[in-house]
């Protein structure tokens, strides 16, 4: 796997812990050239650090890779442009996004807040579209890109106390699906 992304740029979102971290690290193994965007919040989006983002970094420099933290979030529009802006400044270029970034907010459908439905489409479906679609218009222009989006089976099947989950999960699905008709003649 080493060199396989030599020369390459990627961008992972909610590389501060769990399987983010570790697809960002591997990606740095395998030589690209990493930003780690992380908020930092709870497992439930509550609050923000920029610690665990620093920690991936660390672990990746640690190991001879090169990597460098965004901390804004997925969820909003000019945040992700801000994300995908920090792979340009930072590193020259986009070559790989990796919609990873996510919250848990289960409950019971009946019982579920308008708050914790938004919230988490927000994070999971929300923050697929809006940092691809600014990864977009710079992969047109050089003719390449990846885009890896992080989905589930709670999107096929449902899941117990999980309709927002299950709901943002098969739509990424279907985003991607997408993405990948319309950005064909691209590369």
């Amino acid at each position: 796997m080493a060199g396989m992304l030599d020369g390459k740029v990627a961008v992972v979102t909610g590389a501060g812990g769990g399987i983010g971290r570790e697809i960002a690290i591997m990606m740095a193994a395998a030589g690209a050239k990493v930003i780690v965007a992380d908020i930092g919040a709870s497992l439930s989006g509550e609050g923000g650090s920029v610690t665990p983002a620093q920690q991936t970094r660390q672990l990746i420099q640690q190991r001879g890779g090169a990597a460098e933290v965004c901390t804004e979030s997925v969820s909003e529009w000019g945040s992700a442009q801000k994300i995908v802006q920090a792979a340009l400044d930072h590193f020259g270029r986009i070559d790989v996004v990796v919609n990873n970034a996510g919250i848990l907010r289960d409950g019971i459908f009946h019982r579920m807040s308008p708050d914790d439905w938004l919230a988490v489409i927000g994070v999971h479906l929300n923050g697929s579209f809006f940092v691809s679609r600014a990864a977009a218009e710079h992969y047109r222009k050089q003719e390449s890109g990846a885009f890896v989006h992080i989905t589930s089976t709670a999107g096929l099947i449902g899941n117990l106390g999980q309709a927002n989950y299950a709901a943002a999960k098969l739509g990424i699905t279907a985003l991607s699906k997408s993405i990948a008709l319309d950005m064909r003649r691209y590369n």
